[in-house]
């Protein structure tokens, strides 16, 4: 997300979280529209937060509407994803 949008839904210096996870949401689906155009459906989602707390805790958040191996073969074709980017910044 870019820097100049940090500043959007701030309370008190930091920003509010379900205002953070909606304009997450809202620049993936505009990333989506750029890729594939008007002509898509949205399949099966997965999300998965990191929940940063005052005390310094840290969790993280997964959601998934499948059956687990099914939430398995998406997570591993996302680090199949992931390297590649990674593999071709270089």
């Amino acid at each position: 997300m870019a820097d100049a949008e940090a500043g959007q839904g701030e309370e008190g210096g930091r920003r509010e979280p379900r205002a953070r996870l909606m304009q997450e949401v809202a620049d993936e689906m505009d990333a989506i529209e750029r890729d594939f155009g008007d002509d898509y459906q949205i399949g099966r989602v997965i999300t998965i937060v990191e929940v940063l707390r005052p005390n310094e805790d840290v969790g993280l958040r997964v959601r998934a509407g499948q059956y687990p191996w099914v939430t398995l073969g998406m997570l591993r074709a996302a680090e199949r994803i992931v390297e590649g980017q990674l593999s071709s910044s270089d």
